[in-house]
């Protein structure tokens, strides 16, 4: 049925419920599964609050702080879709970008014959409605995406 899933992880409820259904599917039909969590890089106005030390490690920065909380995110959904089909079977990998777009991007780079995404993730605006990010990858895609 499905050879290489892509699941979509941004630590959110609604993705850690898309990733037991990946990995139900994944399970299921054999396939690999691959982790992806993006990150967007910081605004201008961001980057100016970057000078406010007061919750910034000494020499630390916004970028980075997102990056290491992107890991922490595919770290998790690794240890526990590698607890459910196996290490030899998962992968997790992070990006910078816009989230839809680098979600496409990267189902075409490893060529994922699924997408599965959560219906509403941690963004602020783009969260609160399927429409958002949810919704621009099944435009985006030319293939399947489970919206869980």
């Amino acid at each position: 049925m499905f050879d290489r899933i892509l699941i979509a992880y941004d630590g959110s409820k609604g993705a850690w419920e898309a990733l037991e259904t990946a990995c139900g599917l994944a399970k299921l039909s054999g396939a690999d599964l691959v982790i992806l969590t993006v990150y967007r890089h910081h605004a201008m106005l961001e980057a100016s609050l970057s000078m406010v030390r007061g919750s910034i490690e000494p020499g630390g920065n916004l970028d980075e702080m997102m990056r290491q909380t992107a890991r922490e995110a595919a770290e998790e959904a690794k240890s526990h879709a590698a607890g459910v089909l196996g290490a030899e079977k998962v992968q997790a990998f992070i990006r910078n970008g816009p989230y839809a777009r680098s979600i496409d991007a990267f189902a075409r780079e490893k060529d994922c014959d699924l997408i599965v995404v959560g219906s509403r993730g941690l963004g602020s605006t783009e969260g609160y409605m399927l429409g958002s990010v949810s919704h621009k990858v099944t435009s985006l895609a030319d293939v399947p995406v489970l919206v869980a």
